[in-house]
């Protein structure tokens, strides 16, 4: 029998604000709260924000989810660029003695009287580069909740921001957990853990693999530190040294938009396989730069400016509503980019039942497919087919024809571009009427968050496990109707939040398309509906020792969510400690001791091929 890879933590940051005590997912339904909740998820925003406790809830609220562009990552008014020019024989220039560069053949400087200063005689016309600016034709973007800024949490020394993020997100992930990490280490040895985490564009900002291309067009230097921290699986890198201490498998594997479903995969096979037992899995991206808007509005990927005031006729001078920028499924014009950084942490069920630890849904499986021979590298085609409809026949093989028709919704990609709107619905829409599926209802995280790229899969998983939470899928509030081209006969695009109560839900499709042909569905299983397959497989005795084991779990979770409340925030990063050389290792032929392990690994190895 496969063992389960159940969900035990989730952590992050999201425009949305923290994923732990699922206040991301509740800021999306916020209106909806009970009035304890709704002031825990305003507090838990406020303190992210340092806001003193005269800010109003809009005050609060003002600085999350999609928003205009804010000037903390870049001034989008004044993108700096440069102006190609074309200097004529006999021009003069004047410049700078101590910034004076190497002069072409035939160029003549001469000192002026100041001293400071020559006159440069240009002999032959030359091509030069002049500093400008110009306005970005994009102003709209999720960011980070205003004032966020994880790197001054902890000695951050330069660190791109994506990775600073990764150590807030990753922590968050580990102490909202409420487990005892010691006391883990003392159940596995070091290969039965696993760290799966990066970025799909890298480490793109100036601390980073940007400023390393930046840097001598800018009349900089390149530092020691961008390019190795520029590196894609960096993330995973930085929780093995810095917050978990892990010798176990590491890497990253990378798939577009769909990345964080790709090392979901990952953790799931292995974990059913038995290869490892606990697998942190999650993704952080900064793309909230010029040169990446760049790149994507030069595509028509990014609704710019125009486009959104074209959809709401709007004239040339008006704001646009950048609140609604992102509109899946209805009149649209391309989607828009976001920051986030989403941790999962997963065990087997009988690591997760001895841990005591807390169950938060199950992956079931992830269903990757390319699109085999395509016309564009960027255009869908038939790969997500396969993908969503693998999926929707394992949850009925798991739980029955009835379940996937009556209790099962999809947290669609739903970038918002009218390429999506028409090939991502006809998918849907053609699963639910071959599996019988009447009004299948589907929700958009990215009309809230924006579309982090590589994390896109993080924020629908964070959304998907607040469902369970609350009883909530929320709606796609950007939109009210859907666009003519979109397939609806069999599916529920839901324009407002539906009530389905915490058990109403027994499974979720979480659906991600990405460029080049990369899709992943994951069939994600209700906290519910996992605890009642462990209890059938455990038994009833072990279930109630389980229960039992979660009292001091919650009393951390607690203390954990209590810290945060009051503003304190400390994320794990344990920099040059614990640091094992050679010499602490006791092993033998037969089996390899780590310090702090309980297990030893086992070197008698069979030959796996005959």
């Amino acid at each position: 029998m496969s063992r389960l890879p159940v969900i035990v933590a989730q952590g992050g940051v999201s425009p949305a604000g923290r994923s732990s005590g699922f206040h991301g997912y509740r800021r999306l339904v916020v209106d909806r709260l009970g009035a304890v909740e709704r002031q825990q998820t305003l507090n838990a925003i406020a303190r992210l924000r340092r806001l003193d406790n005269t800010a109003t809830e809009q005050d609060i609220l003002s600085g999350t989810l999609i928003r205009q562009l804010e000037d903390n990552l870049f001034d989008a008014d004044n993108l700096y660029l440069h102006n190609a020019l074309n200097v004529q024989e006999g021009s003069e220039l004047i410049l700078p003695v101590r910034r004076l560069p190497a002069l072409p053949g035939g160029w003549v400087a001469e000192p002026l009287a100041d001293g400071k200063h020559v006159r440069v005689r240009v002999s032959a016309a030359h091509k030069m580069m002049l500093p400008g600016s110009r306005v970005s034709p994009v102003k709209a973007a999720g960011q980070l909740p205003s004032g966020f800024q994880p790197e001054k949490l902890y000695q951050s020394r330069h660190h791109p921001r994506s990775l600073a993020m990764t150590v807030f997100g990753a922590s968050d992930a580990v102490l909202s957990s409420g487990l005892d990490w010691a006391g883990l280490k003392g159940l596995l040895a070091p290969e039965e853990m696993a760290v799966y985490s990066g970025s799909a564009m890298s480490q793109l900002d100036y601390n980073g693999n940007g400023g390393m291309m930046q840097a001598r067009l800018l009349g900089k230097r390149v530092t020691s530190k961008q390019c190795p921290l520029g590196f894609s699986e960096m993330s995973a890198d930085f929780i093995n040294a810095y917050i978990l201490g892990s010798l176990g498998a590491t890497g990253t594997s990378m798939g577009a938009c769909a990345t964080m479903l790709y090392n979901l995969q990952l953790a799931v096979n292995d974990i059913r396989s038995g290869r490892r037992r606990l697998v942190v899995v999650g993704n952080s991206e900064a793309p909230v730069t010029p040169e990446i808007m760049d790149g994507y509005t030069t595509m028509g990927a990014l609704a710019t400016d125009a486009d959104l005031r074209g959809l709401d006729q709007l004239m040339d001078s008006e704001d646009p509503d950048w609140r609604r920028a992102c509109r899946p499924f209805a009149d649209n014009a391309g989607f828009t980019i976001a920051e986030s950084s989403q941790f999962l942490i997963l065990m087997d069920d009988e690591l997760a039942m001895e841990a005591g630890a807390e169950v938060l849904g199950a992956v079931a499986d992830v269903f990757v497919n390319a699109d085999g021979y395509k016309k564009s590298i960027s255009a869908p085609g038939a790969g997500n087919y396969l993908t969503v409809a693998r999926a929707a026949a394992l949850g009925r093989s798991i739980l029955g024809e009835e379940p996937l028709r009556q209790r099962s919704y999809v947290q669609a990609h739903g970038t918002g571009t009218p390429q999506n709107r028409v090939t991502e619905s006809h998918i849907l829409n053609e699963t639910a009427k071959v599996f019988g599926i009447d009004q299948w209802a589907v929700s958009a995280v990215k009309s809230y968050v924006g579309h982090s790229i590589g994390v896109a899969g993080g924020d629908q998983m964070m959304s998907t496990l607040g469902v369970w939470d609350q009883g909530m899928i929320p709606g796609i509030r950007t939109i009210n109707h859907l666009a003519e081209d979109v397939h609806a006969s069999h599916l529920n695009i839901l324009t407002d939040h539906l009530d389905t109560g915490v058990n109403g839900m027994d499974m979720t499709l979480v659906n991600a398309k990405g460029f080049g042909g990369n899709n992943a569905t994951a069939l994600v299983l209700s906290p519910n509906v996992a605890r009642s397959m462990l209890q059938k497989k455990h038994g009833e005795k072990a279930a109630a020792a389980w229960e039992q084991r979660q009292e001091s779990t919650r009393e951390r979770q607690q203390e954990y969510e209590d810290q945060h409340q009051q503003g304190t925030m400390t994320p794990i990063y344990q920099f040059g400690e614990g640091v094992l050389n050679g010499s602490e290792l006791d092993y033998t032929d037969q089996k390899l001791s780590v310090p702090g392990y309980g297990r030893a690994t086992n070197l008698n190895l069979e030959n796996p091929y005959w």
